[in-house]
């Protein structure tokens, strides 16, 4: 792939957000409290319509093709799947401006997708904001040093962190081979984490627990705080101390009141058992009785 720039590019751009989702209408915002001009932005949905017109007020809502050929920065903010065949569909029909900066967000990519635009003469660059997104104006100020893994040509280097820094974040650079290992880290961390905790909300409440965000939030949060500053270190509870009594209790009664989460508890109680053994915080004479019993599923 070549990429040349152009001898001089304005300082503000303007930009077409394709998809106003969660993600599209808060960056399109972003760049436009950084003196960018928002010229245009796809939105199918009701909710996509109601978002740029709440966060990017005054923009046209324009058929996609439209976006891109107004555009000299192209935010794609498409789910991952639908990416491959958006950028091939766009190229094929010379959508893209030549010396566009055409940008996706998806962690799972990286420049790969964006080759079809590459060849019409557009430049590619790969912008991942670690945040999850509630697509409204909340997420303006949580973008303050939100880290966004980056994936660019070279010559594109400083292009692509003058954005992420316009936008208020923290650039990561990563390696297009990085990429899929970063976002199976991010999804498994963020995402079932928040599994993880509205599965032990309901078994609170199953417990008579009226309340158990206010149980859960001083625990969790010094346990993630932990985690955060000492990882393995930080464990405690009864797999780490090798109780296998306890986690034999536990999974009985999960087995009778909650048997859809007994499989991830399980699976939970293993890896950190593996882990806590690993980091001599797990006694090797307790963890034959605890593994025995993580072997053994409760009927």
């Amino acid at each position: 792939m070549t990429t040349s720039l152009p001898a001089a590019r304005p300082a503000r751009l303007r930009v077409g957000v394709v998809g106003a989702g969660r993600v599209g209408a808060v960056l399109g915002a972003a760049l436009a409290q950084a003196g960018h001009e928002v010229v245009a932005v796809s939105a199918v949905s009701a909710a996509s319509r109601e978002r740029a017109a709440d966060l990017l007020t005054g923009v046209p809502v324009l058929p996609v093709d439209q976006v891109v050929r107004r555009s000299e920065l192209v935010l794609l903010t498409v789910p991952d799947d639908a990416l491959t065949d958006l950028v091939a569909g766009l190229a094929a029909t010379g959508a893209f401006p030549r010396g566009a900066l055409v940008a996706h967000t998806s962690g799972r990519h990286g420049l790969a997708v964006l080759e079809p635009a590459a060849r019409a003469g557009a430049l590619p660059l790969a912008l991942h904001p670690v945040l999850p997104f509630s697509g409204t104006a909340v997420d303006l100020q949580r973008l303050s040093g939100t880290a966004f893994g980056v994936t660019a040509p070279d010559v594109l280097r400083p292009i692509a962190e003058a954005l992420v820094v316009e936008m208020a974040g923290e650039p990561v650079w990563l390696t297009e081979a990085q990429r899929p290992l970063w976002h199976a880290a991010l999804a498994h961390g963020a995402n079932h984490l928040t599994t993880l905790v509205s599965s032990s909300a309901d078994l609170l409440r199953a417990a008579g627990v009226e309340a158990p965000g206010q149980v859960l939030a001083p625990l969790l949060g010094a346990a993630l705080d932990g985690a955060l500053r000492s990882g393995d270190a930080a464990l405690t509870g009864p797999v780490a101390r090798g109780d296998a009594g306890t986690v034999r209790a536990h999974l009985e009664v999960l087995a009778q009141v909650a048997p859809e989460v007994l499989p991830s508890y399980l699976a939970m109680a293993r890896l950190t058992a593996d882990r806590a053994l690993a980091g001599g915080r797990l006694d090797p004479d307790r963890a034959g009785a605890l593994l025995e019993v993580l072997g053994t599923v409760p009927r």
